[in-house]
């Protein structure tokens, strides 16, 4: 499979690349700062571009099978847009090059459905004041996926950790993974290439968790 990464050299994006290369498939990885990215592989190609650029990113994505895209801020709780101005350039390159698979990568603390007592009443509403602004430019980010008649699939992952790749986790669809607080990034790269491998499931969020 032939796929444009967004966001590669973040800490999720660096596991979808070395995962994604293990399995064979040819990665494009666009990024503003290539010395950040510190992998090399014959079927990896990067490409120094402006996400929010259509016209600078379409070569990237020209051509190719499928778009992930695991932007995130690294401003902690500060005002960001990174998500939702990376989806709108994504969403109008994607549309002039015809390549129609798209998978973001969002976050389940955002939601309650599925979440039990103790997680919708008491931790999530502590959670949503802490991360408020880095919320809200994903839920525009959702918004414009949601709306951009594109093949999407969204992935609503927890807290993110360091851990090893299992393979084990539990998902649902447009609900929340009961009682599912952590997943490691390895396995949030390997749900997100399971959804590629799969094709779907299709206009639809996936939250992942333990």
């Amino acid at each position: 499979m032939k796929i444009t990464l967004f966001g590669a050299t973040g800490g999720t994006g660096r596991e979808v690349l070395r995962q994604a290369l293990d399995a064979g498939h040819e990665v494009t990885a666009v990024v503003r700062d290539p010395a950040r990215l510190d992998h090399s592989h014959p079927n990896l190609t990067v490409l120094q571009a402006d996400v929010t650029e259509p016209a600078a990113i379409g070569p990237a994505i020209a051509g190719r099978d499928a778009v992930v895209s695991a932007l995130g801020s690294r401003q902690g709780r500060a005002p960001t847009t990174i998500c939702a101005d990376g989806a709108t350039g994504i969403v109008k390159a994607m549309k002039i090059e015809g390549v129609r698979r798209l998978v973001v990568v969002s976050a389940s603390g955002m939601f309650t459905e599925g979440d039990g007592p103790l997680t919708r009443f008491l931790a999530k509403p502590i959670l949503t004041r802490v991360l408020e602004h880095p919320f809200a430019d994903m839920r525009r980010m959702e918004g414009l996926v949601r709306a951009s008649g594109l093949e999407w699939t969204i992935v609503r992952p927890p807290m993110l950790t360091d851990g090893p790749r299992t393979g084990s986790y539990r998902s649902a669809i447009d609900r929340n993974v009961r009682g599912g607080i952590r997943l490691s990034r390895a396995d949030l790269a390997d749900c997100i290439l399971r959804c590629l491998a799969d094709r779907g499931p299709l206009n639809a969020a996936v939250a992942v968790g333990n």
